[in-house]
């Protein structure tokens, strides 16, 4: 079990102080705050990164973010100590931290919106964090604390699209794009259902461990370009029951030609840039319901958690870096090389 920094003495946390960019990230020295009523705090063991985090720290996800910012929102550690009437948690639990604070269920609002990580209130770039016993989840036993710190963000992202808004049956047919860590656990997650799993790539390689993963058909976009012809073809000319749309606008029009009359794109990701031209004929034409997705509820992740744990799931993980190599954890995730979660082990 940990031993707990006491309230005053200095704990180290990543920090964006007012310039942007990976290199403008530094290791600060913070003073651990006192608990207040209904807070924990936990002694972070492992984080992992989200393509928000790369968009975050170098100033593409929103310029006016308070500063200084403790950026990247998943994090996994122990709880070791725990303020007045905490029910929860108890000193030795182990828990993930969820991507919003404040939205414990139903649909978001603004106030559960303003309680993101590492965007909107600090993040879990640190060897403490404080924070509300609400905006904490156990995690599945089975797990390591790299495991579980790749859940928050991209696996309820994948299981908000499919199952909890999608509500994906089986003998559907998903389509999803790459192979970071939404577009994987959207593949586990499909499989678990029953569904049949489309993927792309621009990587043979990488569509072939997406094989092994469980992945039906792989289409590599880039020597296949009209890959939205391919999965027509692949579907008998129908389209796809679902769509984890993660390109954004260069991607879109393609995700709607390869959908089915009264199909599902799950709007999730920008990789492909937000600049585009879409044409939004198809949706009224093809009466297609076209669903933003951004991230979820604590309820989700909770129900999450419940079937990882019944079917002894288990995250894709990359790469494992340490703490004094975030710089190039973020820059290996510009590479766009992974497969899978990148993770860093904050303390072993």
């Amino acid at each position: 079990m940990s031993t707990a920094l006491k309230a005053g003495e200095k704990t180290r946390a990543y920090e964006l102080t007012g310039d942007f960019g990976i290199d403008a990230l530094s290791v600060n020295e913070k003073p651990v705050p006192a608990l207040k009523a209904n807070q924990v705090k936990v002694r972070v063991k492992a984080v992992s990164l989200n393509f928000r985090d790369l968009l975050v720290v170098k100033g593409l996800y929103n310029r006016k973010l308070p500063m200084p910012m403790v950026p990247v929102s998943d994090g996994a550690g122990e709880v070791v100590e725990v303020g007045e009437n905490v029910t929860s948690v108890k000193v030795g639990d182990k828990v993930a931290a969820c991507f919003m604070q404040r939205w414990l269920a139903g649909p978001v609002d603004g106030d559960g919106a303003s309680s993101a990580l590492g965007g909107a209130i600090n993040g879990m770039l640190a060897e403490y964090v404080v924070l509300s016993e609400e905006g904490l989840v156990h995690y599945p036993k089975s797990l390591s604390y790299e495991e579980a710190a790749s859940l928050p963000c991209a696996a309820v992202t994948a299981w908000n699209a499919l199952i909890s808004t999608g509500q994906i049956k089986a003998g559907d047919t998903v389509l999803t794009m790459g192979t970071g860590g939404v577009s994987l656990f959207a593949l586990q997650f499909a499989k678990l259902s029953g569904a049949r799993v489309i993927i792309t790539s621009s990587s043979d390689e990488k569509l072939e461990r997406a094989k092994k993963l469980g992945a039906d058909e792989t289409i590599n976009y880039k020597s296949n370009p009209d890959w939205e012809k391919q999965v027509l073809a692949l579907t008998g000319g129908v389209g796809v029951d679902h769509v984890i749309e993660l390109g954004g606008a260069g991607t879109l029009s393609k995700s709607l030609k390869a959908v089915r009359l009264g199909g599902y794109i799950s709007l999730i990701g920008v990789l492909s840039g937000g600049e585009g031209t879409v044409n939004p004929m198809p949706v009224l034409m093809k009466n297609i319901r076209l669903q933003g997705i951004y991230v979820g509820s604590r309820k989700m992740f909770e129900d999450m958690n419940v079937a990882i744990d019944q079917h002894k799931l288990k995250p894709v993980l990359d790469k494992t870096f340490q703490f004094d190599e975030v710089k190039e954890a973020l820059k290996y995730m510009e590479t766009g090389s992974h497969f899978g979660k990148i993770t860093v082990r904050v303390d072993k």
